[in-house]
């Protein structure tokens, strides 16, 4: 309890953690702020639902951590992740969502965030999260841990990425980003059947299976 009432030198010395908490599921929102505030060391400054608030509360309040879901109305949670960590690359980022895909979760990792979590996680699995997130570490929950790492393990070409045509690597981004077929098509102003083309030459040149191993050799190159 002495910790509770210490003087003001003291609370200063143990200020709590500041989190802003992004999710659009009311009842979600409810269960991640009472079970955040059950721990004297967190303060939850702010909350969002959609992603273009979650930004802008972020760019206001400049809270400590962030835990941020993917689907997101108007703005997901890793395009807000990407704007974020581009404005305020101190703050940490823990993704908690429902998705689940190796694409999806290489997408919100190259997008910055610091961990990832599966709802319905216990909470004890997202304080650690939580915690290695803080000491600068990337946490991946246990139920995708093994299936992203096998995916990590065999691409490791980089001989022809310099073939990549520029349009390639337009589209490369967008596909380390986890946009669809029809999103880049949308983006780039091209034909889902064009996008398609280009994403076989893509995979052709860099010697790749899948989306996935495409996207681990652009973010090892560093050239996206």
């Amino acid at each position: 309890m002495s910790d509770l009432t210490a003087p003001s030198n003291d609370s200063q010395e143990l200020s709590p953690l500041r989190i802003l908490i992004v999710e659009d599921d009311p009842m979600m929102q409810l269960g991640l702020e009472q079970s955040l505030e059950d721990c004297p060391q967190f303060e939850i400054v702010g909350q969002a639902n959609d992603g273009y608030l979650g930004v802008d509360l972020a760019l206001k309040l400049k809270p400590d951590l962030i835990v941020m879901d993917i689907g997101l109305p108007r703005l997901d949670g890793i395009a807000a992740t990407q704007q974020i960590k581009a404005a305020l690359p101190a703050v940490r980022i823990v993704m908690l969502t429902s998705h689940t895909t190796e694409t999806e979760v290489i997408a919100a990792l190259s997008s910055g965030a610091d961990a990832y979590c599966i709802k319905g996680t216990s909470v004890d699995r997202l304080l650690a999260a939580i915690a290695a997130a803080q000491e600068g570490a990337t946490y991946l929950d246990p139920q995708i841990a093994r299936r992203v790492v096998e995916h990590l393990k065999p691409p490791t070409p980089t001989g022809n990425v310099g073939q990549l045509s520029q349009r390639e690597l337009e589209v490369l981004k967008l596909m380390v980003e986890g946009r669809s077929n029809p999103e880049i098509a949308a983006a780039l102003y091209l034909s889902p059947n064009t996008v398609k083309t280009h994403i076989r030459g893509i995979m052709n040149k860099l010697a790749v299976d899948d989306r996935v191993q495409a996207a681990v050799v652009a973010l090892r190159s560093g050239i996206v």
